[in-house]
């Protein structure tokens, strides 16, 4: 199922990049991103989180917190923040249940194969735990430039 604008935000608890649970009710009253990549480390996602990195301080000043999600574990996670200094938390999520309840979670076709697995996916979610935008299967060249100027716009 595809979260749209107007849908409240599923309940989520997933461990963040230092073991710490993070939730849904810890985003309450706080405008938030909260973007769905396939894994650490490859050149898609570190083109995406450094992209959101770079883009960060605009965000804050418009008073969104960013997280990132991947099924990665929590070791790895740290050290892809640490490596590429990024200053967001990042959430794990290695059963995929954080993805599927959001929708970004599916079969994909990567040359010619298909499978399950993480559909490249971005939510816009409001004080009140509202959808505000969702946008799924984009590309992480461009993306976070679009997200900023449709949201800080």
């Amino acid at each position: 199922m595809r979260l749209k604008s107007g849908d409240t935000a599923p309940s989520f608890m997933q461990p963040d990049h230092s073991g710490t649970d993070v939730s849904n009710a810890d985003l309450a009253g706080s405008r938030a991103v909260i973007y769905f990549y396939p894994k650490a480390f490859t050149p898609g996602c570190t083109t995406q989180s450094c992209d959101f990195r770079d883009d960060y301080r605009r965000f804050q000043t418009a008073g969104y917190e960013i997280y990132g999600v991947s099924p990665d574990p929590v070791d790895r996670l740290e050290a892809f923040r640490q490596e590429h200094n990024l200053p967001f938390p990042l959430l794990s999520d290695p059963d995929h249940e954080m993805a599927e309840a959001f929708g970004a979670w599916g079969m994909k076709k990567n040359y010619g194969r298909e499978y399950e697995g993480i559909i490249r996916s971005t939510f816009i979610i409001d004080e009140s735990g509202t959808i505000e935008h969702a946008w799924y299967n984009v590309k992480a060249t461009g993306h976070v430039a679009r997200v900023g100027s449709d949201v800080l716009a």
